[in-house]
């Protein structure tokens, strides 16, 4: 239906279940997916909006560096809101592959964590930045 949002279409109809449905109005960011190389609460777009977009869910991500900096840095605990953390630093990486404390901090705080708390996600992420930067030396 054109009603139908993006979230829902991944999960019920394609199957994706990554993106996880948490607060339904965008606060919490574990639906997040990212839209042309930008991160979208899939919860607050309509799948409609979508057609003819490169949309990418965790389940299009295997042995990233930042999914290794999570594993590495133990940056999750129940793990439902890590999908969305995984993507939102993918996107960041993707549109800034050096960015500052403070850029980081600033799109790391559009998703939320009730377990880990913040300071295991940003390690892994400036964890997965300096592994970038030392492959591309090699």
């Amino acid at each position: 239906m054109a009603s139908d949002i993006l979230l829902y279409v991944l999960r019920d109809k394609i199957g994706l279940t990554g993106a996880k449905p948490g607060c339904l109005n965008g606060d919490c960011g574990a639906c997040t997916v990212i839209v042309n190389n930008q991160p979208i609460k899939s919860c607050l777009m309509l799948a409609i909006e979508a057609i003819d977009t490169e949309i990418l869910t965790i389940e299009g991500l295997k042995d990233t560096p930042i999914q290794r900096a999570f594993v590495e840095h133990f940056a999750f605990q129940c793990g439902y809101c890590t999908s969305g953390f995984i993507l939102i630093c993918q996107a960041l990486l993707l549109n800034d592959n050096n960015p500052s404390p403070e850029k980081i901090k600033t799109w790391l705080s559009s998703n939320i964590c009730r377990c880990t708390g913040y300071k295991e996600i940003e390690e892994s992420i400036r964890s997965a930045i300096n592994n970038i930067k030392n492959q591309s030396i090699k």
